[in-house]
Formats: structure tokens, sequence, C-alpha cells
């Protein structure tokens, strides 16, 4: 029976040593700086797929460009004698090719910008965009050389209206990559700034398990498995300052800085959540799970 009792006191303060760790300020840093790396992540991982998406639009530009290009040369030769109809193809080629050289300008552009983002310089990338300025440069060259075979052969191309389609379509397409920069923008802003409550009586907690039931020596477990987010409300915690609990009696069951909010009574004594510092409050975890 000593023995029993032994044991049993030994679980106790191993559970307690447990608890203690969990609600120390280090156990808690390090939390907060997972959560804070996590976010890091999200963002990086965005602009490195965005970076990917943008060098595949600029190696598909240049392949479209080398196509016509070739279709020129190749219709070029039998030209003399030939139809209106003819030149006036190889001048829609012609134009096709500025306006490829004109997106391709503008993805070498947002890709700088890109890289620009990434804090430390990254050599590989810095390299690519030296080598497709290059190839651009290149281009613009072998194209100036025959844009002038062409006016030789007398296939004029209509400079001012070119000049205004690619001005116009250029205006666009940037205006279209800053507006999928902001909507991407927006949407990591909002992901870096979502947090979720959960206010609901033991039961359902248990059931959406959200909360382990804890037996002999055991402490209740939050969030410790898969539980149903569809029981927690997705907020900014930059708009709100105010949990009301619509209940007189309750128990904060996940970790929050106890000198970032307050409970506050009502006239019907029924208790609201005010959070005073909120990037404390959701420093060391992103889910509020209350009992009442």
């Amino acid at each position: 029976m000593k023995t029993i009792k032994f044991y049993a006191v030994i679980a106790t303060f191993a559970l307690l040593s447990v608890s203690c760790v969990e609600n120390s300020g280090k156990y808690k840093a390090v939390i907060a700086q997972r959560d804070s790396l996590e976010q890091e992540k999200q963002v990086s991982d965005s602009n490195y797929i965005r970076t990917l998406v943008v060098l595949n639009d600029i190696e598909s530009g240049f392949s479209e460009i080398n196509q016509n290009e070739k279709q020129i040369k190749v219709d070029l030769k039998g030209v003399e004698g030939s139809t209106a109809n003819k030149r006036e193809v190889i001048a829609a080629q012609m134009t096709a090719i500025k306006e490829g050289i004109e997106k391709n300008k503008a993805k070498i552009a947002e890709l700088r910008s890109l890289a620009s983002k990434k804090g430390k310089a990254n050599i590989m990338l810095a390299q690519t965009i030296k080598r497709l300025q290059s190839e651009m440069d290149e281009k613009g060259v072998q194209i100036q050389s025959l844009q002038a075979e062409l006016e030789q052969k007398n296939i004029k191309i209509t400079e001012l209206n070119t000049t205004v389609n690619y001005q116009s379509k250029n205006i666009a397409e940037q205006q279209n990559v800053m507006d999928q920069q902001k909507s991407t923008i927006k949407g990591q802003d909002a992901d870096l700034n979502a947090v979720w409550y959960c206010i609901a009586s033991s039961k359902i907690l248990k059931e959406a398990k959200v909360v382990t039931a804890g037996g002999l020596f055991q402490s209740k477990k939050v969030m410790a498995n898969d539980f149903d987010k569809k029981a927690f409300t997705q907020v900014d915690l930059r708009n709100i300052s105010f949990i009301p609990t619509d209940s007189k009696s309750v128990k904060i069951l996940s970790a929050h800085p106890q000198s970032s909010y307050n409970l506050v009574k009502g006239v019907d004594d029924k208790i609201t959540i005010k959070i005073t510092n909120p990037s404390k409050f959701w420093s060391v975890s992103k889910y509020l799970v209350v009992q009442i």
C-alpha cells in the first residue's frame, strides 16, 4: 500500500513539473518563435512559387519570340512579288514579337522585385536575372536587324498604333501584376493576423476533440489531437478587442498571458473577455478556448 502511495506521489510531481514547463516564460517564448517562423515560411513559400511562375512565363515568352522570328525569316524568302496578304502576315508576326519583348521586360522587372524581397541576395536568382536580361538585350538587337530587313522589302509596321498598343497592353499587364501582388499580400496579411476562438461547454469541447478528458492525476489537454476546426470562429486579431462569452462563469483553457486581458462583468453579470494587448495575448497560441 505504501508503495502505491509512493508511486502516486511521484506521478503527481512529474505532472506538476510538466505543467510548470508548459506555463514557463521560456516555453511560451519558444512557442511564439515557432509560430513566427511558420508565418515567415508561408510568406517565403508564396514568393518562391510566384518566382517560379514568372521564370516559366519568361522562358515561354522567349520561346514564342524565337518561333515567330524563325517563321518570319522563312516567309521573307518568298515575299518578293507575293500578295499583300502574306506581307500582312509577316507584319503581324513582327507585332507579336514586339509585344512578346515588352511582356518579357515587365516579367524581368517583376523578377527583380521578387528577388529584392528575399533579404539576403540570392546568388543563383541574381545570375538568372542577369542571364535573362542579357538574352533580352541580344534579342532586341536581333529584332532591330530583322525590322530593317522588313523595311527593305517594303513591309511596313504601323509603328504608332503598335507603340500605343504596346503601352496599353504593358500598362494593363503591369496593373494586373500589381493587382495580383496586392491580392497576394492581402491574403498573406490576413493569414498572418488570423486567430480563432471557441466558447463552449465542456461537453461540446470534448465532442469536438478540442479538449481531451483528464483522468486520475491527469489534467485536461487542449487541442492535443486532431480537433474539429469548425468549432472555432476565425477573426482578425487587429479587429477584435472584446469577446462576449454570454456566460456568468468562464474558464480559459488555452495559454494566454494574464497581463494581456481582463474578464469584465456586465450589468447582467455575464463575462466579456477584454483583450488589452492583442499581440501579446495571441503570442503563445492563435487559438482561444473558453469553457463555459
